[in-house]
């Protein structure tokens, strides 16, 4: 390392002791010990922070939040505010032993972030000890990682809606995202469409699918609820000693939304056998034992909570979470790659295609995994 990249790293060690000290980490005089940037998550900046007290040492995770994806920061707080708060209520009741849920350090004014002078929003949690984190699993995992998402929807079952923020307007908009598909296509920014007539074309024969979820929920068939929307096996932490799923995180997505949503991404994350962005569509599976896995332990945690509508498009939910995640690879691709993050520049299409060949994977099972939930 060159000398004006220890200055460089020096003066991030002391910016960032200098935004701890915006915290309330206690009364007691704290030293500072190290810090480590994380680098898993492609939104918020995240880091590792040890401090050593006169009770020991403690660590916390600090995070800068992506202000361009996330435009209200405040309200997306408070949604965290008040949803680990009626989690901890109910852990603290006994209605889910062994599980807790993030705490969140105050700011020195009392608000749940501090704003710097650059007006960058941060906020500070507690580290939760003696866990860890999983980028792909087995069906251990994947039956673990069923339960406590299971658990997460029956502790906010009666949540009051009526006080939670959506954070990103539409975000599981199915419709709203073909038509932006549609837009791209029309528009064709990047002068690519000819490229990918086969892909526009697998999209445009799965268009009445867009609308199937909304339409349940208009007729009152399916629920809002509160929902994740990220319920991706990493942003799941076990316990260390026993492997059992513990805590939920990565809140900044909660908002009210569809049970459907989250139990169909878990398993579009999860049941991908390959890259997302495998090149060699071959090696694109579904992978039903795990599937299965996480049906299991999601409807044993759920605990009667789903509806009888919502427990039979739970296979449905799959391949809709899956299409409307290919689309949108296909739509930024059109558009010249403007949102999600590419190193190569084929990448959003090698997204799309996985998407789209995982699609067609589980069109194949769909009658299977129907047979599968009505077992349980």
């Amino acid at each position: 390392m060159t000398s004006c990249g220890l200055d460089k790293e020096a003066a991030f060690i002391d910016d960032l002791q200098v935004l701890l000290r915006q915290f309330r980490l206690g009364a007691e005089p704290y030293g500072f010990v190290r810090a480590r940037e994380l680098l898993d998550g492609l939104i918020n900046r995240t880091y590792a922070v040890e401090t050593e007290r006169a009770d020991g040492p403690r660590r916390y995770i600090v995070q800068k939040i992506n202000t361009y994806v996330f435009r209200r920061p405040a309200e997306l707080m408070e949604n965290i505010v008040a949803v680990t708060a009626y989690l901890r209520e109910r852990i603290a009741a006994g209605e889910a032993p062994g599980q807790t849920t993030l705490s969140i350090v105050p700011a020195q004014d009392g608000r749940p972030y501090h704003v710097d002078a650059q007006g960058g929003f941060w906020r500070c949690y507690e580290f939760v000890e003696n866990t860890y984190s999983l980028q792909a699993g087995d069906e251990d995992a994947s039956y673990r990682a069923g339960k406590i998402f299971g658990t997460f929807l029956r502790l906010l079952d009666g949540f009051p809606l009526a006080g939670l923020h959506e954070t990103i307007p539409g975000f599981h908009d199915t419709p709203k995202r073909y038509q932006a598909l549609e837009a791209a296509v029309a528009e064709n920014a990047a002068g690519r469409r000819d490229e990918v007539v086969a892909e526009i074309a697998f999209a445009r024969a799965r268009k009445n699918d867009c609308e199937i979820l909304l339409n349940l929920c208009g007729a009152g068939k399916i629920p809002l609820r509160v929902t994740h929307n990220d319920t991706k096996l990493n942003n799941v932490l076990f316990d260390c000693d026993t492997r059992e799923a513990v805590c939920v995180v990565d809140f900044d997505t909660i908002m009210p939304g569809l049970s459907l949503y989250d139990f169909g991404d878990a398993l579009r994350f999860l049941g991908n056998a390959a890259a997302e962005d495998e090149r060699d569509l071959s090696k694109v599976t579904f992978r039903m034992p795990l599937f299965r896995a996480y049906a299991r332990g999601y409807l044993e945690a759920a605990a009667g909570a789903l509806n009888e509508t919502e427990r039979r498009m739970l296979p449905f939910s799959i391949k809709l979470m899956t299409f409307e995640c290919g689309i949108r690879y296909l739509a930024d691709y059109l558009n010249g790659d403007v949102y999600f993050r590419t190193r190569r520049p084929d990448d959003n299409l090698a997204r799309c295609r996985t998407q789209f060949k995982l699609v067609e994977e589980i069109e194949g099972y769909m009658a299977e995994m129907e047979d599968f939930i009505k077992s349980l």
